[in-house]
């Protein structure tokens, strides 16, 4: 299970929110992982990313974004200067999803119902972390978050106003992993990054 930083009273409530998290029940995917990831991060914090669901590395490891996908996370924030340990950073789902395929462990989506059995867990997060703004990574998180569908690529590049908060939408790092093309995915990591640094300038704006 990660170890909640900080010293505040909002992360000691995260940490006993993370601790009834591990024995969470309310889907069917805790049967086959590993264990919890619960979120990683500051109380309170300027700025809260939210991805998808924990990988293989990350079930294994209890933390999350340590996999290929956290590696490009933390390519795009140092190469916008962001430390990121000033961020929380949390995903929709709190277990792996995922199919044997000969010896490896193949992500699968979450499904709607999923999603929404582990809600209540990111909304505890969103309570005591009471982030300036919210980065929504993909498709799941921006599901999560809006409670609907909606197009990534229709809400990227923009500040939107969302529950008293800003809320700003971009791809997954998991996307940029995928691209074979390396002028592809090194145009989209630039892209991924400008999407993290408009983040963090409407923070500051706060």
């Amino acid at each position: 299970m990660s170890v909640i930083k900080g010293r505040s009273w909002r992360a000691s409530e995260l940490r006993a929110v993370s601790a009834k998290a591990a024995e969470c029940t309310r889907c069917d995917l805790y049967r086959n992982a590993t264990q919890t990831v619960f979120g990683e991060g500051p109380a309170p914090a300027p700025v809260m990313l939210v991805g998808e669901q924990p990988g293989d590395r990350e079930d294994q490891e209890g933390e999350p974004f340590v996999g290929p996908a956290g590696r490009v996370l933390d390519q795009a924030l140092a190469s916008v200067g962001i430390d990121r340990d000033r961020l929380y950073i949390t995903n929709a789902v709190k277990h792996f999803k995922w199919e044997p395929r000969g010896k490896r462990r193949i992500h699968q989506r979450p499904s709607a119902s999923e999603v929404t059995a582990c809600h209540g867990w990111l909304d505890e997060e969103l309570k005591r972390v009471d982030p300036e703004v919210v980065v929504a990574l993909g498709a799941v998180a921006v599901r999560a978050l809006f409670g609907k569908p909606s197009a990534v690529g229709e809400l990227r590049g923009q500040v939107h106003e969302w529950d008293g908060r800003l809320l700003v939408v971009t791809v997954h790092p998991a996307s940029i992993v995928r691209l074979r093309d390396a002028e592809d995915r090194g145009r989209a990591l630039e892209e991924f990054a400008a999407d993290l640094s408009l983040a963090f300038e409407a923070a500051r704006s706060r």
